[in-house]
């Protein structure tokens, strides 16, 4: 799979494709993809960024959506155990997810200069974490994997930029 958060694309694809999946997964599953839910689907789609609650808390209110922090943190928590939207743990954000549907060990690569997140693959399964931990009795129930360091166009632009 190719990271998609830094390369430029069809922004409108991504928010139809990831919208229609998830209505088609919730309803194979009997659970409710609510206008609030499929709006905050919709902007971590549409923004490729890791966004906290407050930040679409703040667009929900402008919108009309809800104006009290539990509104975003249930449609955030049930996009999450639905498989929809990730939690990027370093930065207590969330990100769309974008192999919804697939069972995958997600590995996410943030820009700390521009905040863009791709999400990408990693197959943890036979590596030396599962090792170590199985060596000790542990067995691992998830793994999340996150990089931060800067896109290409970060770095792009601070070469442009010269030296500081």
């Amino acid at each position: 799979m190719e990271p998609i958060g830094f390369a430029q694309h069809d922004h409108s694809a991504c928010i139809s494709t990831g919208v229609a999946q998830a209505e088609a997964a919730c309803a194979e599953r009997g659970v409710q993809l609510t206008p609030v839910r499929r709006r905050v689907l919709e902007l971590l789609l549409e923004r490729h960024r890791a966004l906290g609650a407050y930040d679409i808390l703040e667009v929900l209110r402008s919108e009309g959506l809800g104006s009290q922090p539990p509104v975003a943190y249930r449609a955030l928590d049930f996009l999450v155990t639905q498989g929809f939207a990730h939690r990027i743990e370093a930065l207590n954000a969330f990100t769309a997810c974008t192999t919804p549907g697939s069972d995958h060990v997600p590995a996410f690569l943030i820009c700390r200069r521009c905040s863009a997140v791709a999400e990408t693959v990693t197959d943890l399964a036979p590596g030396a974490l599962r090792t170590s931990a199985a060596a000790t009795g542990f067995e691992i129930e998830s793994t999340v994997v996150e990089a931060q360091g800067h896109c290409a166009a970060c770095r792009g632009a601070a070469l442009k930029a010269g030296p500081a």
